[in-house]
This record gives C-alpha cells, structure tokens and sequence, in this order.
C-alpha cells in the first residue's frame, strides 16, 4: 500500500489560509485535510465550501474533504464544485451511506468514510468494496490537539484484515494525535494514510517531519497482521 501524508488545515494559521496550502505542498505532502464541521454533527464550526475554494485557487494539491456534518448527500456538488477531490462522510450522518457513496462518484471525487471512536468497525463492512477509503478516528472527531487512542488499534486491525479478506486495495486513514510515536502504531496494524495536524504545521522544517512520519509508516506498515 502507498504511504501519504495528509496535514491537517486546523493545525494552520487561519490567517493566512492560502499560504499554508502552499506551504505543505511545497514540503511533499500529499494531500491536504480539510475538516468541515457544522456546530450540530459536532461541537464546532470551521469553514465550509467558500473557504475550500478560496484555497483551492493557491494549490494544486489533493484536497481531502472531511465532512463532520449531519446530512452530507445535501452538500456534495457544493464541495466538489469548490474543489474537493476525495469527500469522505459520516457513517454516522443522517443520509443513507450508499446515496452519498454512489452521489460521490457520480460528481468524479473519490469517496471515502469515517467513523467515530464509539461505533463497531463493522458498519462498514457492506459498503467497502464501494469506497476508495475508510477514515478510523482516533480522537472524538471535533477539535484539534487530542491525545491518540490506542484502543482504535484493534478497529484499524480488524478493518485492514477484512480488506485482504474481500481483496480490495482499500486505503484505511487515522486521523487524531498522529505524531512520530504513534504514525508507527497505526501503520504497523493496517493504516496507510496519515492525518497530522499540529505535527507538522508547527515543525520548523515540516517536509523533514513529513518524510519522517512517512518512512516510519513505511518501516512499520502491517507488522501486526
């Protein structure tokens, strides 16, 4: 499985969207993770489409959308039109899980699915030869800055041993308190790609922390399994 790299828009400085968005693809990333969250799904807010647009205009880079809102199939053309290239929804939201899978590559994004730390793993079993990605969290979706939780490495094991089991090339993304200790931890039981917030926006040489997060991830992919 290729290893990526997704650094996390709400570690950035809001300021100065635009410029961040060229930072990270200017130090190898290879996606940028953007959280939509909605104040209802979640207890915060953070941007929607206009803002996604406005920094798709400084970048080229892979825009990973994750949305944490209550009715997804709602708003796709709105984030695919502002420049969304994988949407990943709740599995948990309010609409039907395959509308909005088969909605979202009907638009030409990749379409992926995420799940909160409480629900079982095997909610999305039905669906996976469907998606291009499963998101496992590993804070309660939210808020940046959350320490990991190692108890969502058995979930990330499991999920990664159905994949094989069902022969698809399905990415499997974490996303909460990814760091040079726990990239390892995550990979070694099945994750292929990173989501890293303050880790690397606030590095003082992030394409260094990038191609460390990376290699660990590399050296330590499926160990466990």
């Amino acid at each position: 499985m290729s290893i990526k790299i997704a650094p996390s828009v709400l570690a950035s400085d809001f300021s100065k969207l635009g410029t961040e968005a060229v930072r990270m693809t200017e130090s190898s990333a290879d996606y940028l993770h953007l959280d939509v969250m909605d104040g209802v799904f979640v207890p915060n807010i953070s941007f929607g489409a206009p803002v996604i647009s406005s920094i798709r205009k400084c970048t080229p880079i892979f825009f990973d959308v994750h949305l944490m809102i209550c009715d997804p199939l709602k708003y796709i053309d709105d984030f695919k039109k502002s420049g969304a290239d994988n949407i990943t929804f709740h599995i948990e939201s309010t609409s039907d899980p395959e509308s909005v899978i088969d909605y979202i590559h009907s638009v030409g994004c990749k379409a992926s699915v995420s799940l909160k730390p409480s629900t079982d793993i095997k909610t999305v079993f039905p669906y996976l030869e469907k998606l291009d990605m499963v998101l496992v969290m590993t804070v309660e979706p939210g808020f940046g800055g959350q320490a990991f939780m190692p108890d969502m490495l058995p979930k990330i094991k499991a999920l990664r041993q159905e994949i094989i089991r069902q022969k698809l090339n399905t990415d499997i993304q974490v996303d909460g308190g990814i760091d040079e200790q726990t990239v390892s931890l995550a990979a070694a039981n099945g994750a292929n790609v990173f989501v890293s917030g303050s880790t690397i926006f606030k590095s003082s040489d992030p394409h260094r922390t990038i191609n460390c997060l990376k290699t660990l991830a590399a050296d330590a992919f499926d160990s466990e399994l």
